[in-house]
């Protein structure tokens, strides 16, 4: 994939390692096990497969969401153990087990969403909350620790007030309860789900061992359509989900809308952004976060690629990059494990590779003869899937990471 020796001609980008065809529908997402060699792929027919990707095969297949609904997103991390989530667009997402020959025959737990619209939903990257920490530190009392002083805890605790209730004194919700409250106990814990709502511009989070939508952002309450801060917005139609270390383990969500917007939350503030910028002059269809949580790269219908830094300090957002494109329409971003490479899906049937960290373009990739509607790497950065309307998913060896062969 680099220049030639001598002057000669840079060499041409490679094809793909293999093709995983089986698909009747164009495939809409794709995700790899956090730490065995399978992929998951959902098309628009509703069909959920489940790849081997040492021996290039289908280990199964299920029809996850029927009626023509088709699955629009797949997702899968190290914090939800053995499991697959699959969106449809029947309002539905489903909790699959992850068994030795594909996935269980029906799904562990069924979430009445009655979301549908267009965006892909997002499970929680982590950058640092270590595993000592999280051992130390209960999941109920993880969530927002450096708001609060332990004398003003300690007060709290002889009046009677619980910790719940203050970490959530700000979110201004009339279905507010204790009980409500204490579905927040597993935010440390990471098992969650952030998905656009029944309300297209707003954003849910799910807990994902009890089906239960906690909250909703904004958290607004008698608030006009003028002063929202996301109703003139339009649908929201990128999400990612993720934790900072800097943050106390806390949620934060990057949101992006069909005016070209990206907003930037913070649990602990869930009724205004901490940051609202707006890089694209169309919709925001992918958004990415880097290993670290503190940058990403978002595609749109625009022709443009934008990569950013977050500061957590300041609570701020910055573009680092914009990429001109010749052709339009980038619906999906993915960034691999150790922050090297970047990739992006296009309308234009092309797989774009990058310096994540320079935002230098370093090949594109022509395999596919249908819009590209998704990218993926694996955990251990050695693989790439991508996947078409062209019925298939490929799968590639880029820029392998040092150490291996």
């Amino acid at each position: 994939m680099s220049g030639g020796g001598g002057g000669g001609k840079p060499r041409p980008p490679p094809d793909p390692i293999a093709v995983m065809r089986g698909h009747r529908a164009p495939v809409m997402d794709a995700c790899f096990h956090p730490s065995r060699p399978l992929l998951f792929s959902g098309s628009a027919d509703g069909e959920l497969r489940v790849w081997d990707t040492a021996q290039h095969r289908t280990l199964s297949s299920t029809l996850a969401h029927g009626g023509g609904a088709g699955v629009y997103s797949v997702a899968t991390n190290f914090a939800i153990g053995n499991k697959v989530v699959s969106q449809g667009r029947d309002g539905t997402c489903k909790c699959w087990e992850i068994e030795e020959a594909g996935l269980s025959r029906k799904p562990l737990v069924t979430f009445r969403t009655n979301s549908y619209h267009f965006c892909k939903i997002s499970l929680v990257k982590s950058a640092s909350c270590s595993s000592q920490s999280s051992k130390a530190i209960p999941a109920s009392e993880r969530i927002v620790e450096s708001d609060y002083s332990i004398n003003e805890l300690e007060e709290n605790k002889k009046n009677g007030v619980s910790k719940e209730s203050i970490r959530f004194s700000d979110v201004n919700c009339a279905e507010r309860s204790q009980a409500h409250l204490k579905d927040f106990s597993t935010m440390g814990e990471r098992k969650l789900m952030a998905l656009a709502g029944e309300d297209s511009s707003m954003v849910e989070i799910w807990d994902l061992a009890t089906a239960k939508k906690l909250m909703r952002f904004p958290q607004t309450s008698n608030v006009d359509a003028a002063s929202h801060p996301t109703m003139q917005r339009g649908m929201c139609m990128a999400i990612q989900a993720f934790i900072p270390s800097e943050s106390g383990c806390s949620l934060n969500l990057l949101s992006g809308y069909e005016d070209g917007s990206m907003l930037w939350w913070d649990i602990r503030k869930p009724s205004l952004p901490l940051s609202t910028v707006r890089y694209h002059s169309e919709t925001v269809l992918s958004l990415a976060v880097d290993g670290t949580c503190s940058g990403g790269i978002s595609g749109s219908a625009d022709n443009k690629i934008v990569m950013f830094s977050l500061d957590h300090r300041m609570g701020t957002c910055t573009m680092r990059k914009e990429i001109s494109l010749e052709r339009s329409g980038i619906a999906g971003t993915a960034i691999r494990g150790d922050n090297k490479i970047a990739a992006t899906a296009g309308w234009d049937h092309r797989v774009r590779i990058y310096d994540y960290r320079k935002g230098n373009p370093l090949a594109i990739l022509k395999y596919h003869s249908a819009s590209c509607n998704a990218v993926a790497f694996s955990a251990d950065s050695k693989l790439m899937a991508s996947c078409s309307e062209d019925t298939t998913v490929a799968l590639w060896e880029l820029y392998p990471p040092k150490g291996t062969s």
